[in-house]
């Protein structure tokens, strides 16, 4: 199911699009809820207690308020929401990408665009829900792209993920639990009690230690390393990659 909210002061415009998202609802039989928003200050009190948004309609002008400001601080709780920009000027376009927006839609809003818009961002949103996770963590509420996640580590009862680029997102849970959720992805393999690796960051294996691409060792249990190498190397082969003996 798809989650959209729309922001605008105007109420003649929240009308418009919950008509637009009715039919387009009824037309690509699609299953999607959407909430309307009045006050950018609602908007951001649900995001804090929070509610995730798919996709977001934003108008850029409103009383007292900016929404490219507001858009940055839905950001800090959400960094995965496509934020698709309402407004009747282009002044504010270049701001809008700097805070990671999906699209500047100018008014007036016609069906024909507004389906095209809807069908790219939903498709976009299938395809990230199919190979993601989403974690409610310290930082607020992120998805992760499971190619790329290189590693989780458990620490007490601290899950700490190890994201390509160096960024590390955190939030408390069991390592049993994500290895049971991460299962039905062959990538990922479980050396050690305390760690879940990501099979495509593995730079070298050996006896001892797993090396991952950012140099990290992550231990194998001792008798262990036979029956990691062949589920590594099944793996490989699997993918067609090339291995030289």
């Amino acid at each position: 199911m798809i989650k959209i909210g729309f922001c605008d002061d105007d109420l003649s415009i929240l009308s418009e699009i919950s008509v637009l998202l009715d039919r387009y609802r009824v037309e690509r039989n699609q299953e999607i809820v959407y909430t309307a928003f009045h006050s950018p200050l609602e908007l951001l009190a649900e995001i804090e207690k929070g509610m995730r948004l798919d996709v977001l309609f934003l108008d850029v002008i409103m009383p007292g308020q900016n929404g490219i400001n507001v858009a940055k601080e839905i950001r800090q709780y959400d960094t995965n929401v496509k934020i698709i920009f309402l407004t009747s000027s282009s002044e504010f376009a270049v701001q809008s990408y700097a805070v990671g927006a999906y699209f500047y839609q100018l008014k007036p809003i016609w069906e024909e665009s507004f389906f095209r818009l809807m069908d790219s961002a939903i498709s976009e949103c299938e395809k990230e829900q199919q190979c993601s996770i989403i974690l409610r963590c310290k930082s607020g509420i992120a998805r992760i792209e499971l190619s790329k996640l290189e590693y989780c580590e458990v620490n007490g009862r601290t899950l700490v993920f190890h994201l390509e680029g160096g960024k590390i997102l955190e939030r408390v849970g069991s390592l049993d639990e994500l290895h049971s959720q991460l299962e039905q992805y062959e990538n990922f393999l479980r050396p050690h009690r305390s760690y879940l690796v990501n099979m495509d960051y593995i730079q070298n294996l050996s006896y001892k230690a797993i090396i991952m691409a950012n140099l990290t060792e992550i231990p194998i249990p001792r008798g262990k390393y036979s029956e990691f190498k062949d589920k590594y190397l099944e793996y490989v082969f699997n993918r067609k990659q090339v291995f030289l003996a």
